[in-house]
C-alpha cells in the first residue's frame, strides 16, 4: 500500500473513531489555534502535530461562505479527473541554490540563470538568507492596523460557455492577519485533523479531486493586497538585502527604474494571503513582465508554468479545448488572450500535456523564490494558510516581448500600464552614455542585453522615421509642433506614444503613427498636426550610432512578422521606389509670400493669413543635418508649429526648452486616458502650466502658456499699451502724492523734535535717514516706475 493510500485509510479510521468522542475535545482545537503568534509568527510552520476534531464540524464553515448550493459542482466532461496519475508525470522546474556571494545582486544572478531557466517558464530559487523577523510580526506589529479584504473563489470547474463561467468576487469581509490565520487553520484542521503539513503530492491530488467533485464550495483568498511583509528592521538580514521586493524596481539594471511614478503590483510589491485550496488562475503577467514571488510563511504552494515560447500554443489549446466560442470576445489567437486577462480561468494542466504543450511544476515552501519569465503562463494553489509577496521587474531582454504585448493590448483596445516606447528610448540613451564613458565592465550577459536594446531601439526609430516620411509625402498633416512632455495614449488604439504622434487643433484626439492617415478622421473635424519630440534628432543620432555594429544591423534587417515596421511596409509599399532611404533628410520648409510679410504677432499671423500664404514644402536627400526635421526659416528654440483650421497654418512660439523639460503635459482628456492618469506611473497629471510672463492660449481644452518677450521682437498692440500706461500713470501719481505728504509730515515732526532739544547732530542724522528711506522705499520705487 502506498503512503498516500495509507494516509487516506488512517484518516477515515480516525474520523470514524472520533464520532463517538465527546464534544469536549473541541477545546483542544481552539486552544491550539489561538496561541499567541500562531504559525505566522514562527520562522517555519510546524508539521506532524495531530489534533482531535469532531467530524461533524466539516459541515460548518469557518468562513461562513461554504454554504451548500451556492456554487454547486457538476461533472465537466472536458476535464476528466477520475484518474489523477497525471499529477505524478508533470516534471519539476529547475531549482537553484545561490551562495551568499551570488545572492548579492538579484538582477545579475537572474541574468546568469535566465538562458537555462527561461526554457521552463518558471524556476525556484532557495534563499541562502532567512528572515530574522517573521512576516506575522511585520504585519501585526510593524504595520499597526493592517487589514485586508478577501475574495471568494468558487472551488469548482466550469464549462466555460455563456451560461457557466467562474468569476471571483470580493467577500466584503475584513481580516487582520491573525484572524485570517486562525480561520484558515481551523478549516485545515477540520478537514485533515492536523495542524501540520501533508505531502505535496497528496495535497495535489486532494485539490483536483475537491475542485472536480468535492464538498467544499468556496474558499477565500486575499490577493493583490497593498503592502510588504519584509521587515524594515536593520537587524533583519533578508529585509535589508537587495532581494527585498520593495527595492526590486530601483535596482540599477532594472528597466522599471525609469518609470517616474510607482505602479502598485508592478513596481511596488503586493501580498497574497491564502488558505487551503485558494488558487491563482492561469494568467500571464502584465506586459509580459518578469515576476518574482517570495514565500514568507505557512503551508506550501504548488505552481504550474508554461514556457514563454509555448504561449501561443497554450492559448490555442485553451481556445479550442477549454473555452466555447460563445465567450470569445475576439477572433483568432487574441480571443483566448482577452478572456485569460480576467485571471479567473482554471483547468487541470494535463489537458496541455495531452496537446504537446510543455508544463512544469514547482512546490514552493517558506524561504523560497519563484521566478516567472516573460510571456510564461502560470497557475497554482495553496496547501493551507500561507503568505507570499510578489512584484514585477524587467531587464533589457524584455523589450521585444514587451512590444508584442503592447501590440496585443492595442488590438484589444486595452489601456496599457507601461510606456513601452518611453522606457526603450530612455534606456537606449543611457546605454549610449555608458558605452561612451565606459562606465563599468561589461559581462557576457550584459552584452546580450545591450544587443537586444539596440535592435529594439533601431526598429522603433526606423519605424518613426519612415512613418514621418510617408505621412509628409501624403500631406497627412498641415503643421508641426514640438513637445517635451512624456507619453500620451492614442485615442484610437490606446497605444503609448512617446516619439511622435498626430493631433488635432483641440488636442483631444491624439493618434499614433500606426494608423493609415488616408482613413484617419478626427471626430472634431479639425486638421492634423504632427507632434515631434524636441530631441528627436538626438534620439535618431543614437540609433544611427548603434547601427555601426554589424551584428546589430544584421538582426535589424530581419523584420518580425506583425511588428510595427512590417505594418508600415504594408501601408506604404512603394516608399523605396519613391526615393526613401532610412534616416534620409526630411526637411520641412515654410514659404511665406512677400506681400503677406508684415510685422504681426504670431497670433495675428495665425488668424489673418490667407489660405495660400504659408506652404509646406518637403525636401528629401541622403544626409541628415541638424535641421532635417525642423523648419529653416524660424528659430526652433522659440517657435513651434501647430494645427490650424482649413489650409491656414498657425505658427505658435515654443516655450523655453529648459522649462519644457521640467514640465509634464497631457494632451488627451479622453475618459480612458484620465483613468490611466490614476493608475499608470509614467503619465503626468492634467494641469495648466503657469507662467506669469506668458499669454494664455485660446484653446479651452489644452491650455498652454505662451511667452512673448520684448527681446525676441514681439510687440504689443499700441492702443492697449497706451491705455495701460495712462492708467498706471494716473494711479502712480495719486499714490505718490499721498506717500510724499506722509513723509513731509514725518520729516517736519522729526525736525521739530530734534531742534527743540538742541540735538543738532541727531537732527542731521535723522534727516539723512529720512532721505534714504524715501529713496529706498520699495512702494515708492514701484510707483515711480509705473508713473514713468
Amino acid at each position: 500500500m502506498s503512503r498516500e493510500a495509507m494516509l487516506e485509510f488512517l484518516k477515515r479510521k480516525r474520523l470514524q473513531r472520533m464520532k463517538a468522542e465527546s464534544m469536549n475535545d473541541l477545546t483542544s482545537v481552539s486552544s491550539t489555534m489561538s496561541r499567541s503568534g500562531g504559525d505566522a509568527l514562527r520562522s517555519t510552520a510546524s508539521c506532524g502535530v495531530r489534533i482531535r476534531v469532531n467530524a461533524d464540524m466539516h459541515s460548518g464553515s469557518g468562513t461562513s461562505l461554504n454554504e451548500r448550493n451556492v456554487f454547486p459542482k457538476h461533472k465537466v466532461a472536458k476535464f476528466d479527473t477520475s484518474d489523477l496519475e497525471w499529477t505524478d508525470k508533470i516534471p519539476e522546474c529547475p531549482v537553484y541554490y545561490p551562495s551568499k556571494e551570488e545572492f548579492e545582486d538579484p538582477i545579475v544572478y537572474l541574468q546568469k540563470i535566465t538562458p537555462e531557466a527561461s526554457k521552463y517558464g518558471i524556476c525556484k530559487i532557495v534563499s541562502p538568507i532567512m528572515a530574522s523577523v517573521p512576516a506575522g510580526v511585520v504585519l501585526m506589529k510593524e504595520k499597526v492596523g493592517f487589514k485586508f479584504t478577501t475574495r471568494v473563489q468558487p472551488l469548482r470547474l466550469a464549462e466555460w460557455d455563456r451560461d457557466d463561467r467562474v468569476t471571483f468576487f470580493m467577500s466584503g469581509r475584513n481580516y487582520t492577519f491573525r484572524d485570517f490565520e486562525k480561520m484558515a487553520n481551523k478549516v485545515y484542521a477540520r478537514r485533515y485533523c492536523s495542524a501540520g503539513c501533508l505531502p505535496p503530492t497528496y495535497m495535489e491530488k486532494e485539490f483536483w479531486h475537491e475542485i472536480a467533485s468535492g464538498k467544499t464550495e468556496s474558499v477565500e483568498y486575499a490577493c493583490d493586497v497593498d503592502g510588504s511583509a519584509f521587515s524594515s528592521s536593520p537587524n533583519d538580514e533578508l529585509g535589508k538585502c537587495k532581494w527585498n521586493m520593495k527595492r526590486f524596481s530601483c535596482l540599477p539594471k532594472s528597466v522599471l527604474r525609469l518609470l517616474e511614478k510607482a505602479i502598485p503590483g508592478v513596481t511596488e510589491p503586493m501580498l497574497y494571503i491564502g488558505m487551503l485550496f485558494s488558487m491563482f488562475a492561469w494568467h500571464v503577467e502584465d506586459h509580459y513582465l518578469y515576476s518574482i514571488n517570495y514565500h514568507h510563511c505557512g503551508a506550501a504552494k504548488t505552481w504550474y508554468g508554461i514556457p514563454g515560447h509555448a504561449a501561443l500554443d497554450f492559448e490555442k489549446v485553451v481556445r479550442e479545448n477549454v473555452y466555447n466560442n460563445d465567450i470569445l470576445t475576439a477572433d483568432g489567437e487574441d480571443g483566448a488572450f482577452d478572456v485569460l486577462l480576467q485571471k479567473t480561468t482554471f483547468f487541470p494542466p494535463n489537458i496541455l500535456s495531452e496537446h504537446d504543450v510543455p508544463v512544469y511544476k514547482a512546490v514552493q515552501k517558506p524561504g523560497e523564490f519563484i521566478v516567472t519569465f516573460p510571456r510564461a503562463y502560470h497557475a497554482g494553489f495553496s496547501h493551507g494558510f500561507n503568505c507570499g509577496e510578489a512584484v514585477n521587474f524587467a531587464t533589457g531582454d524584455w523589450f521585444p516581448i514587451g512590444s508584442i504585448a503592447s501590440r496585443r493590448y492595442a488590438l484589444l483596445n486595452r489601456v496599457p500600464l507601461l510606456p513601452n516606447e518611453e522606457l526603450l528610448c530612455k534606456e537606449a540613451m543611457l546605454l549610449l552614455t555608458d558605452l561612451e564613458l565606459e562606465y563599468s565592465a561589461i559581462s557576457s550577459a550584459d552584452l546580450i542585453t545591450h544587443h537586444t536594446i539596440k535592435v529594439s531601439f533601431i526598429n522603433l526609430m526606423r519605424f518613426h522615421h519612415r512613418a514621418r516620411w510617408c505621412f509628409l509625402k501624403l500631406k497627412a498633416f498641415s503643421g508641426i509642433s514640438s513637445f517635451s512632455h512624456s507619453t500620451i495614449l492614442c485615442s484610437i488604439c490606446k497605444r503609448d506614444s512617446y516619439v511622435a504622434y498626430l493631433n488635432c487643433s483641440c488636442y483631444s484626439h491624439a493618434a499614433c503613427l500606426r494608423h493609415d492617415p488616408r482613413s484617419l478622421h478626427f471626430p472634431c473635424g479639425s486638421s492634423r498636426t504632427l507632434c515631434l519630440r524636441e530631441d528627436i534628432l538626438d534620439i535618431e543620432t543614437t540609433a544611427r550610432k548603434f547601427e555601426l555594429d554589424d551584428n546589430v544591423l544584421h538582426d535589424v534587417a530581419h523584420y518580425q512578422e506583425g511588428d510595427d515596421l512590417a505594418l508600415l511596409l504594408n501601408m506604404f509599399p512603394q516608399a523605396e521606389e519613391e526615393g526613401y532611404v532610412p534616416y534620409c533628410e526630411i526637411n520641412f520648409e515654410w514659404t511665406v509670400k512677400a506681400e503677406d510679410r508684415v510685422e504681426q504677432t504670431f497670433d495675428e499671423q495665425a488668424s489673418n493669413a490667407p489660405a495660400s500664404s504659408i506652404e509646406l514644402v518637403p525636401n528629401t536627400g541622403s544626409t541628415m543635418e541638424r535641421n532635417d526635421c525642423l523648419p529653416t526659416s524660424i528659430n526652433v528654440q522659440e517657435n513651434a508649429y501647430n494645427s490650424q483650421e482649413g489650409n491656414n497654418i498657425s505658427v505658435k512660439p515654443l516655450r523655453d526648452i529648459s522649462r519644457c523639460r521640467s514640465e509634464r503635459l497631457a494632451c488627451s482628456p479622453s475618459a480612458d486616458y484620465l483613468k490611466v492618469h490614476e493608475k499608470i506611473a509614467h503619465v503626468s497629471d492634467v494641469r495648466t502650466v503657469i507662467d506669469q510672463d506668458d499669454d494664455e492660449s485660446d484653446s479651452e481644452i489644452f491650455r498652454v502658456k505662451r511667452r512673448f518677450r520684448a527681446e525676441n521682437g514681439s510687440r504689443r498692440d499700441s492702443t492697449s499699451v497706451n491705455i495701460e500706461h495712462q492708467v498706471c500713470g494716473y494711479w502712480g501719481l495719486s499714490l505718490g502724492a499721498i506717500f510724499c505728504s506722509f513723509w513731509v509730515f514725518k520729516l517736519k515732526f522729526l525736525v521739530k523734535q530734534f531742534y527743540d532739544k538742541g540735538k543738532r547732530c541727531w537732527f542731521l542724522f535723522g534727516f539723512s535717514m529720512c532721505i534714504f528711506c524715501i529713496h529706498s522705499c520699495s512702494p515708492f520705487r514701484v510707483l515711480h516706475k509705473l508713473a514713468l
